[in-house]
Protein backbone atom coordinates (compact mmCIF):
# COMPACT_ATOMS: atom_id res chain seq x y z
CA UNK A 1 0.00 0.00 0.00
CA UNK A 2 1.50 3.34 -1.03
CA UNK A 3 1.90 6.48 1.67
CA UNK A 4 0.09 8.09 2.99
CA UNK A 5 -1.94 5.59 5.36
CA UNK A 6 -4.94 7.30 6.66
CA UNK A 7 -4.18 6.53 10.04
CA UNK A 8 -1.41 9.13 9.86
CA UNK A 9 -3.13 11.37 6.96
CA UNK A 10 -6.27 11.52 9.03
CA UNK A 11 -5.37 12.58 12.57
CA UNK A 12 -8.55 13.38 15.03
CA UNK A 13 -9.13 16.72 16.78
CA UNK A 14 -10.03 15.82 19.67
CA UNK A 15 -13.34 16.88 18.83
CA UNK A 16 -13.23 14.10 16.42
CA UNK A 17 -12.12 11.24 18.75
CA UNK A 18 -14.80 8.33 19.31
CA UNK A 19 -14.27 8.10 22.70
CA UNK A 20 -16.64 10.66 25.13
CA UNK A 21 -15.02 10.83 28.11
CA UNK A 22 -11.63 10.60 26.40
CA UNK A 23 -12.74 13.76 24.99
CA UNK A 24 -13.98 15.24 28.06
CA UNK A 25 -10.45 14.34 29.72
CA UNK A 26 -8.46 15.95 27.24
CA UNK A 27 -10.43 19.21 27.05
CA UNK A 28 -9.91 19.78 30.79
CA UNK A 29 -5.97 19.45 30.38
CA UNK A 30 -6.07 21.82 27.77
CA UNK A 31 -6.73 24.52 30.37
CA UNK A 32 -4.63 22.89 33.22
CA UNK A 33 -1.43 20.89 31.62
CA UNK A 34 -0.37 18.24 33.76
CA UNK A 35 1.51 14.58 32.98
CA UNK A 36 -0.60 12.02 31.26
CA UNK A 37 -1.26 8.05 31.61
CA UNK A 38 -3.61 6.67 28.53
CA UNK A 39 -3.86 3.07 29.34
CA UNK A 40 -6.21 1.23 27.04
CA UNK A 41 -5.76 -1.85 24.52
CA UNK A 42 -4.08 -1.50 21.32
CA UNK A 43 -5.39 -0.22 18.42
CA UNK A 44 -8.28 2.04 20.55
CA UNK A 45 -6.48 5.09 19.41
CA UNK A 46 -4.14 6.34 22.59
CA UNK A 47 -1.50 8.17 20.38
CA UNK A 48 -4.20 9.50 18.14
CA UNK A 49 -5.10 11.06 21.35
CA UNK A 50 -1.75 12.59 22.41
CA UNK A 51 -1.51 14.45 18.70
CA UNK A 52 -5.20 15.02 19.39
CA UNK A 53 -3.92 17.18 22.34
CA UNK A 54 -0.66 18.10 20.88
CA UNK A 55 -2.64 19.87 17.84
CA UNK A 56 -4.46 22.05 20.47
CA UNK A 57 -2.22 23.25 22.99
CA UNK A 58 1.06 23.67 20.46
CA UNK A 59 1.49 26.18 18.23
CA UNK A 60 3.78 23.93 16.62
CA UNK A 61 3.05 20.01 17.26
CA UNK A 62 5.45 19.42 14.86
CA UNK A 63 8.65 20.89 17.36
CA UNK A 64 6.89 20.30 20.72
CA UNK A 65 5.75 16.82 20.29
CA UNK A 66 8.32 14.38 20.65
CA UNK A 67 7.37 10.77 20.62
CA UNK A 68 9.58 7.86 21.64
CA UNK A 69 7.99 4.47 21.38
CA UNK A 70 9.65 2.47 23.83
CA UNK A 71 9.33 -0.87 21.89
CA UNK A 72 11.15 0.89 19.16
CA UNK A 73 13.96 1.74 21.62
CA UNK A 74 14.42 -0.99 24.15
CA UNK A 75 14.21 -3.88 21.80
CA UNK A 76 17.13 -2.26 19.94
CA UNK A 77 20.65 -3.33 20.12
CA UNK A 78 23.04 -0.19 21.14
CA UNK A 79 24.30 0.20 17.73
CA UNK A 80 20.80 0.43 16.02
CA UNK A 81 19.79 3.17 18.34
CA UNK A 82 23.27 5.24 17.93
CA UNK A 83 22.73 5.07 14.43
CA UNK A 84 18.59 5.75 14.18
CA UNK A 85 18.51 9.59 13.14
CA UNK A 86 16.05 10.89 15.64
CA UNK A 87 18.60 9.86 18.49
CA UNK A 88 21.98 10.14 16.42
CA UNK A 89 23.08 13.96 17.46
CA UNK A 90 22.51 13.36 21.23
CA UNK A 91 25.06 10.66 21.05
CA UNK A 92 27.95 11.87 19.03
CA UNK A 93 31.21 10.71 21.22
CA UNK A 94 29.13 8.85 23.78
CA UNK A 95 29.66 5.10 22.06
CA UNK A 96 31.09 3.67 25.03
CA UNK A 97 27.64 4.43 27.57
CA UNK A 98 25.29 1.29 28.47
CA UNK A 99 22.07 1.01 26.56
CA UNK A 100 20.51 2.26 29.72
CA UNK A 101 22.54 5.70 29.62
CA UNK A 102 21.76 5.94 26.08
CA UNK A 103 18.30 6.05 26.17
CA UNK A 104 18.49 8.06 29.43
CA UNK A 105 20.96 10.77 27.88
CA UNK A 106 18.29 11.07 24.92
CA UNK A 107 15.44 11.71 26.77
CA UNK A 108 17.46 14.32 29.24
CA UNK A 109 18.54 15.95 25.94
CA UNK A 110 15.21 16.09 24.73
CA UNK A 111 13.49 17.21 28.14
CA UNK A 112 16.56 20.04 28.41
CA UNK A 113 15.83 22.47 25.28
CA UNK A 114 13.05 24.80 25.48
CA UNK A 115 9.88 24.64 23.99
CA UNK A 116 9.60 26.19 20.36
CA UNK A 117 6.12 27.43 20.91
CA UNK A 118 4.52 28.50 24.26
CA UNK A 119 5.99 27.51 27.99
CA UNK A 120 6.23 23.82 27.85
CA UNK A 121 6.70 20.97 25.03
CA UNK A 122 5.05 17.01 25.13
CA UNK A 123 7.47 14.62 25.12
CA UNK A 124 5.40 10.99 24.38
CA UNK A 125 6.48 7.60 25.73
CA UNK A 126 4.66 4.67 23.36
CA UNK A 127 4.01 1.39 25.17
CA UNK A 128 5.60 2.51 28.55
CA UNK A 129 4.96 -0.95 30.27
CA UNK A 130 8.33 -2.24 28.16
CA UNK A 131 10.57 0.28 30.03
CA UNK A 132 12.20 -1.71 32.69
CA UNK A 133 12.16 -0.44 37.20
CA UNK A 134 15.08 0.82 37.39
CA UNK A 135 14.87 3.18 34.08
CA UNK A 136 11.20 4.02 35.46
CA UNK A 137 13.02 5.72 38.42
CA UNK A 138 15.21 6.82 36.18
CA UNK A 139 12.56 8.37 34.48
CA UNK A 140 10.97 9.85 37.37
CA UNK A 141 13.29 12.01 38.28
CA UNK A 142 14.03 13.55 34.67
CA UNK A 143 10.27 14.27 35.23
CA UNK A 144 10.64 16.03 38.09
CA UNK A 145 13.85 18.19 37.22
CA UNK A 146 11.87 19.20 34.17
CA UNK A 147 8.31 19.77 35.69
CA UNK A 148 8.06 23.14 34.91
CA UNK A 149 8.86 23.11 31.01
CA UNK A 150 7.70 19.44 29.57
CA UNK A 151 4.61 17.58 29.84
CA UNK A 152 4.95 13.73 29.77
CA UNK A 153 2.85 11.49 28.51
CA UNK A 154 3.06 7.61 28.33
CA UNK A 155 0.65 5.38 26.87
CA UNK A 156 0.33 1.81 28.09
CA UNK A 157 -1.54 -1.09 27.72
CA UNK A 158 -0.84 -2.44 31.53
CA UNK A 159 -0.70 0.85 33.89
CA UNK A 160 0.12 -1.77 36.18
CA UNK A 161 3.63 -2.40 35.17
CA UNK A 162 4.36 1.45 35.77
CA UNK A 163 5.44 2.08 39.30
CA UNK A 164 3.83 4.33 41.87
CA UNK A 165 5.60 6.99 41.95
CA UNK A 166 5.23 7.44 38.19
CA UNK A 167 1.42 6.61 38.58
CA UNK A 168 1.35 9.04 41.71
CA UNK A 169 2.77 11.79 39.41
CA UNK A 170 0.51 11.68 36.19
CA UNK A 171 -3.37 11.83 35.58
CA UNK A 172 -4.52 8.41 33.93
CA UNK A 173 -6.73 8.92 31.42
CA UNK A 174 -8.48 5.36 30.32
CA UNK A 175 -9.05 4.89 26.21
CA UNK A 176 -12.01 1.97 25.90
CA UNK A 177 -12.10 0.10 23.31
CA UNK A 178 -14.09 1.93 20.69
CA UNK A 179 -18.13 0.90 20.25
CA UNK A 180 -18.98 -0.92 16.84
CA UNK A 181 -21.12 1.82 16.12
CA UNK A 182 -18.46 4.76 16.72
CA UNK A 183 -15.65 2.35 14.53
CA UNK A 184 -18.85 2.58 11.89
CA UNK A 185 -18.49 6.32 12.18
CA UNK A 186 -15.02 7.06 12.20
CA UNK A 187 -14.53 5.44 8.99
CA UNK A 188 -17.28 6.52 7.24
CA UNK A 189 -16.12 10.17 8.21
CA UNK A 190 -13.02 9.15 6.07
CA UNK A 191 -14.61 7.49 3.19
CA UNK A 192 -16.82 10.86 3.00
CA UNK A 193 -13.48 13.28 3.55
CA UNK A 194 -11.74 10.98 0.40
CA UNK A 195 -14.74 11.20 -2.11
CA UNK A 196 -14.94 7.67 -2.00
CA UNK A 197 -18.12 5.80 -2.85
CA UNK A 198 -18.82 2.63 -0.18
CA UNK A 199 -22.21 1.53 1.07
CA UNK A 200 -23.60 0.93 4.49
CA UNK A 201 -23.24 -3.00 4.46
CA UNK A 202 -19.27 -2.65 3.61
CA UNK A 203 -18.47 -0.09 6.43
CA UNK A 204 -20.14 -2.55 8.38
CA UNK A 205 -18.44 -5.83 7.76
CA UNK A 206 -15.10 -4.05 8.39
CA UNK A 207 -15.75 -2.41 11.59
CA UNK A 208 -17.21 -6.32 12.29
CA UNK A 209 -13.54 -7.28 10.95
CA UNK A 210 -11.58 -5.10 13.11
CA UNK A 211 -12.85 -6.54 16.00
CA UNK A 212 -12.62 -2.93 18.17
CA UNK A 213 -9.24 -2.35 16.96
CA UNK A 214 -9.57 1.32 14.94
CA UNK A 215 -6.42 0.86 13.71
CA UNK A 216 -7.32 -2.05 11.88
CA UNK A 217 -10.77 -1.00 10.47
CA UNK A 218 -8.89 1.75 9.00
CA UNK A 219 -6.00 -0.08 7.24
CA UNK A 220 -8.96 -2.30 6.06
CA UNK A 221 -10.77 0.33 4.94
CA UNK A 222 -7.72 1.50 3.01
CA UNK A 223 -6.66 -2.15 1.47
CA UNK A 224 -9.79 -2.33 -0.29
CA UNK A 225 -10.15 1.03 -1.98
CA UNK A 226 -6.53 0.56 -2.85
CA UNK A 227 -7.96 -2.87 -4.36
CA UNK A 228 -11.42 -2.19 -5.71
CA UNK A 229 -11.90 1.84 -5.67
CA UNK A 230 -15.24 1.19 -3.44
CA UNK A 231 -15.77 0.31 -0.38
CA UNK A 232 -19.17 -2.49 -0.80
CA UNK A 233 -19.81 -5.78 1.08
CA UNK A 234 -18.63 -7.81 -1.49
CA UNK A 235 -15.04 -6.05 -2.39
CA UNK A 236 -14.47 -5.68 1.17
CA UNK A 237 -14.70 -9.42 1.52
CA UNK A 238 -13.17 -10.21 -1.18
CA UNK A 239 -10.37 -8.27 -0.23
CA UNK A 240 -10.24 -8.96 3.96
CA UNK A 241 -11.15 -12.52 2.94
CA UNK A 242 -8.07 -12.96 0.52
CA UNK A 243 -5.63 -11.19 3.38
CA UNK A 244 -3.54 -13.33 4.64
CA UNK A 245 0.14 -14.04 7.04
CA UNK A 246 0.89 -17.54 5.34
CA UNK A 247 3.15 -16.93 2.90
CA UNK A 248 4.86 -14.30 4.65
CA UNK A 249 5.10 -16.38 7.92
CA UNK A 250 6.41 -19.60 5.67
CA UNK A 251 9.36 -17.36 4.38
CA UNK A 252 10.34 -16.10 7.85
CA UNK A 253 10.24 -19.27 9.36
CA UNK A 254 12.32 -20.32 6.65
CA UNK A 255 15.04 -17.85 7.30
CA UNK A 256 14.66 -18.86 11.00
CA UNK A 257 15.35 -22.13 10.49
CA UNK A 258 18.35 -21.35 8.47
CA UNK A 259 19.69 -19.61 11.11
CA UNK A 260 19.15 -15.83 9.47
CA UNK A 261 17.59 -14.58 11.67
CA UNK A 262 18.37 -11.23 10.70
CA UNK A 263 16.43 -11.27 7.66
CA UNK A 264 13.19 -13.19 9.73
CA UNK A 265 12.92 -10.47 11.80
CA UNK A 266 13.29 -7.70 9.18
CA UNK A 267 10.19 -9.73 7.71
CA UNK A 268 8.15 -9.60 11.42
CA UNK A 269 9.21 -5.73 11.54
CA UNK A 270 7.38 -5.69 8.02
CA UNK A 271 4.49 -7.78 9.36
CA UNK A 272 4.10 -5.48 12.86
CA UNK A 273 4.84 -2.59 11.32
CA UNK A 274 4.36 -2.03 7.45
CA UNK A 275 1.03 -4.54 7.71
CA UNK A 276 -0.43 -3.50 11.76
CA UNK A 277 -0.69 -6.99 12.03
CA UNK A 278 -0.68 -7.81 15.72
CA UNK A 279 1.32 -10.06 17.65
CA UNK A 280 -1.44 -12.10 18.25
CA UNK A 281 -2.54 -12.75 14.85
CA UNK A 282 1.19 -12.99 13.76
CA UNK A 283 1.41 -15.83 16.26
CA UNK A 284 -1.73 -17.34 15.28
CA UNK A 285 -0.42 -17.75 11.77
CA UNK A 286 2.77 -19.11 12.90
CA UNK A 287 0.84 -22.23 14.71
CA UNK A 288 -1.04 -22.64 11.41
CA UNK A 289 1.99 -23.19 9.60
CA UNK A 290 3.79 -25.35 11.92
CA UNK A 291 0.93 -27.64 12.00
CA UNK A 292 1.81 -28.13 8.10
CA UNK A 293 5.49 -28.65 8.57
CA UNK A 294 6.38 -30.01 12.26
CA UNK A 295 4.94 -33.49 13.80
CA UNK A 296 5.89 -34.87 16.88
CA UNK A 297 8.17 -33.25 19.73
CA UNK A 298 8.98 -30.56 17.33
CA UNK A 299 5.11 -29.73 17.16
CA UNK A 300 5.46 -29.72 20.15
CA UNK A 301 8.12 -27.48 21.35
CA UNK A 302 6.68 -25.04 19.43
CA UNK A 303 3.14 -25.08 20.56
CA UNK A 304 5.45 -24.61 24.28
CA UNK A 305 6.90 -21.62 22.70
CA UNK A 306 3.92 -20.24 21.25
CA UNK A 307 2.16 -20.74 24.80
CA UNK A 308 5.14 -18.53 26.57
CA UNK A 309 5.41 -15.49 24.35
CA UNK A 310 1.20 -15.75 24.14
CA UNK A 311 1.05 -15.15 27.82
CA UNK A 312 3.86 -11.99 27.30
CA UNK A 313 1.01 -10.62 24.30
CA UNK A 314 -1.25 -11.09 26.81
CA UNK A 315 0.19 -9.00 29.48
CA UNK A 316 1.42 -6.54 27.24
CA UNK A 317 5.16 -6.77 26.59
CA UNK A 318 6.83 -6.03 23.50
CA UNK A 319 5.49 -7.86 20.43
CA UNK A 320 8.71 -7.52 18.60
CA UNK A 321 10.96 -9.14 21.58
CA UNK A 322 8.64 -12.11 22.35
CA UNK A 323 8.66 -13.06 18.60
CA UNK A 324 11.56 -12.27 17.85
CA UNK A 325 12.76 -14.96 20.79
CA UNK A 326 10.35 -17.79 18.87
CA UNK A 327 11.96 -17.20 15.97
CA UNK A 328 15.18 -17.23 18.21
CA UNK A 329 14.38 -21.08 19.71
CA UNK A 330 13.02 -22.17 15.99
CA UNK A 331 16.64 -21.55 14.49
CA UNK A 332 18.45 -23.05 17.40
Amino acid sequence: MEPPLWIESHQPSIEELPQQSVRESLTAVVDEPMNLILSGPAGVGKTAAVRALAKRVHEDPESDLIEINVDDVFSRTKTEIKNDPRFAPFLVGRSRLSKRDMINHVIKESTGYAPVSGTYKTIVLDNAESVREDFQQALRRIIEQHHRTTQFVLTTRQPSKLIAPLRSRAFTIPVRTPTHDEIVDVCTNILDTEGIDYDEDGVEYVAGYAGGDLRTALLACQTTVVCHETLTMSNAYDTLGGVTLTDTVESMLDDAEAGDFTDARKQLDELLVDQGYSGEEILADVLTVARSRYSGDELAMVHQLAGDVDLDLTEGTNERLHLSRLLAELGA
